[in-house]
């Protein structure tokens, strides 16, 4: 029995496809009308209670169903209309008699004009919003895509919320995609119905008269019944699961079912109510009008019009009161509130990174208003990734009215880091160095690389462009600022949470060299601290399993993350290459050998690691002359890289990162083979030669 539950649709669907060839006797006829009338009714009756089109997600396939079961149904009733004198069962003799009430020539009209109705106007508008549904679902899927992937990056869905509406997004594109097709289902049911009007009603005169031996008056009688009779118990259907087509596909907006929908939008202005009631009561004055019917029906709206207006009054009042009981009881309900410690706990907690915008660019940032400044991070989260291996945490933005309306603040942990200032409806002009000539506007700084620059107005963009300058707009400016400030403290956002999210990454394709690596060889918090090694100097930590075999291999003898940050780093030396090198050739300032010397023998040991202790005046000496080189190839070379021996190059960095910040400092074994090194300066410490 549970089986045969489990397949009564596919019996019932084959047994729809049966019905097309076997001939039915009146009384499975009549039976099967009345369950086709049924079925049509709790389709409509469906569509009115539903709050969207995806809680009656089947109603493509029902539509199928229901127009195979009519067209079915009627050329089963034409067998019997044809071939049994127009007796085809008490349901069609019952329509057909009541409609036509005597005069075979009005009851067809009137069957006509229903069909012309359900044909012209309810499916032909059904299958064009249908039409339309479809194409601006299919049109929007990456704009609301991308809105998720926004709402996710900024902490307003969790991942499990993004999932679930990224899975409603393609259900009503697959919904309203089949609503489309099945359209012309509907469509083509109704021209059904007319052809087959036609030929029970032609045929059944012409076989009426020639085999039959009757009148023109008594076949004309017989089978106008059975027509009109076959064709409302096939078009009321129809004609209901039309409506419910129409209804489905034009509730995309709404928030409610139907009837909570007409009662709030209805209710909610009864101002709407009284102007209609004083318009009926104004037909009064039209000669011959029917003066009850129209008092009553102003009356109704009238009365409930007032009722209305009433009710909204005393619910303003109440929601004023409250509003000030609240205002009243604000201070003692935050000092309730707080009574809980585990509410002041909630306090503490500060966020990876956090904007604060002043008013003025709250249009840049909101959503709202047309700004896409959410769409911008997560495209950069998505380049960071791929290009650092590391992924950008939640970016809190938040507005801010202590600070000037054209600001913004950049915090990392919750302490500011940077700032800048832009302006809205305005362009940076950066001059590269070669521009044609000067242009006006308000001078500024450029705040992610501090370059001098120009805002200007739109008005004066083309100019600019022509005369050579690079023209960049307000919120590119800010994503540009906050992108740099990213990558220069990315180090101080991975936490170990994050390193073990790398590694279960890993696991996936190479289980075995992470359960080798770690805990045995080295922690999670010791691979925390190379890895933060690394991004500090913007080495990319992509190839993690490479990370992971160095440390493998070195981690059983050392146990400095410093040392084995120097050994992954010559692991990797293919990817530095390749950040620092201008095709064949990398273009190097080199240390001078005492230099290196005086490094080395400055380094001293400790219980918790070695560090560098040299002279004062040593350390000037090469700070001046690190100084002096940089400033005297900076037009050869955009970006400066020191060469030293592996065993000197973190040391070094360590020194003169205090002096001279994010200057790249590589070693030999760091550079791959088959690249060309040109050294183009020599670092040294002597002091300069005195005048004479």
């Amino acid at each position: 029995m549970k089986s045969l539950l489990n397949n009564v649709i596919a019996l019932f669907v084959i047994g729809i496809i049966a019905l097309i060839i076997m001939p039915l006797p009146t009384f499975v006829l009549d039976f099967m009308f009345i369950l086709s009338i049924s079925v049509a009714l709790m389709i409509l009756v469906m569509t009115m209670y539903i709050n969207g089109p995806l809680e009656f997600s089947i109603f493509p396939s029902l539509l199928l169903i229901t127009t195979i079961l009519r067209l079915a149904l009627n050329i089963s009733s034409t067998r019997l209309i044809l071939g049994n004198k127009g007796q085809a069962g008490k349901v069609i003799e019952t329509f057909g008699s009541f409609v036509l009430r005597g005069n075979a020539v009005v009851g067809f009209i009137v069957f006509l004009i229903i069909i012309v109705v359900q044909f012209i106007v309810i499916t032909k508008g059904a299958e064009r919003i249908a039409e339309v549904s479809a194409r601006f679902t299919l049109d929007a899927m990456p704009g609301k895509q991308m809105a998720i992937d926004a709402d996710l990056s900024s902490g307003i869905i969790t991942e499990d919320e993004a999932r679930e509406r990224r899975e409603k997004i393609q259900r009503e594109s697959e919904f309203f995609g089949a609503m489309d097709g099945a359209t012309k289902l509907v469509k083509g049911d109704a021209i059904a119905a007319i052809v087959i009007a036609m030929i029970n009603l032609i045929a059944g005169t012409v076989i009426g008269m020639l085999q039959g031996g009757m009148s023109f008056t008594e076949v004309l009688g017989i089978y106008s019944i059975a027509t009109v009779g076959d064709g409302l118990v096939s078009q009321l259907p129809a004609l209901m699961v039309s409506t419910a087509t129409g209804m489905i596909v034009t509730r995309s907006a709404s928030e409610g079912n139907l009837n909570e929908d007409v009662k709030k939008q209805f209710v909610s202005q009864p101002r709407v109510l009284i102007f209609a009631g004083v318009a009926i009561v104004c037909m009064n004055l039209i000669p011959g009008s029917p003066h009850a019917q129209i008092s009553i029906v102003a009356l109704l709206l009238l009365i409930m019009g007032i009722s209305l207006m009433r009710s909204q009054r005393s619910a303003a009042a109440a929601a004023q009161k409250t509003e000030l009981q609240e205002l009243i009881g604000e201070k003692t309900s935050e000092a309730d509130y707080y009574r809980n410690i585990d509410n002041v706990y909630n306090l503490l907690g500060v966020e990876p990174i956090e904007m604060e915008f002043g008013y003025s660019l709250l249009p840049l940032v909101d959503e709202a208003s047309g700004g896409s400044f959410i769409d911008r991070i997560v495209i950069f989260r998505k380049q960071f990734a791929m290009e650092m291996g590391v992924v950008v945490p939640t970016v809190r933005l938040r507005d801010n009215g202590l600070i000037n309306p054209n600001q913004y603040l950049i915090k990392i942990k919750g302490e500011e880091i940077a700032r800048g200032e832009v302006l809205v409806d305005y362009y940076l002009a950066l001059d590269p160095g070669n521009v044609a000539g000067p242009i006006e506007g308000i001078d500024t700084i450029e705040p992610a690389y501090e370059i001098p620059g120009k805002w200007i107005t739109e008005s004066e963009r083309e100019m600019a462009e022509v005369y050579g300058y690079t023209v960049i707009d307000a919120l590119s400016v800010i994503v540009t600022h906050m992108s740099e400030i990213i990558k220069r403290h990315i180090h101080e956002l991975v936490s170990r949470q994050d390193v073990n999210v790398l590694l279960e990454k890993v696991k996936k394709t190479n289980q075995a060299i992470v359960d080798d690596v770690v805990p045995n060889v080295a922690s999670v918090s010791d691979l925390q601290k190379i890895l933060m090694n690394l991004l500090r100097e913007g080495v990319p930590i992509r190839d993690m399993e490479s990370i992971l075999e160095t440390v493998g291999d070195q981690g059983v003898t050392i146990k400095d993350t410093d040392m084995l940050t120097e050994y992954v780093r010559q692991k990797l030396k293919r990817t530095i290459t390749r950040r620092y090198t201008d095709g064949s050739c990398i273009k190097v300032l080199t240390l001078d050998q005492d230099v290196e010397n005086n490094v080395l023998n400055s380094v001293k040991q400790s219980e918790h690691g070695s560090y560098l202790a040299m002279e004062p005046h040593t350390v000037q000496l090469i700070v001046e002359d690190v100084t002096a080189q940089i400033n005297r190839v900076k037009e050869l070379v955009h970006q400066p890289v020191i060469l030293t021996s592996p065993i000197v190059r973190g040391y070094f960095k360590k020194l003169i990162d205090q002096f001279v910040p994010n200057l790249t400092v590589l070693s030999f074994n760091e550079i791959d083979a088959n690249i060309q090194i040109q050294a183009i300066g020599l670092i040294q410490a002597r002091a300069p030669a005195q005048a004479v």
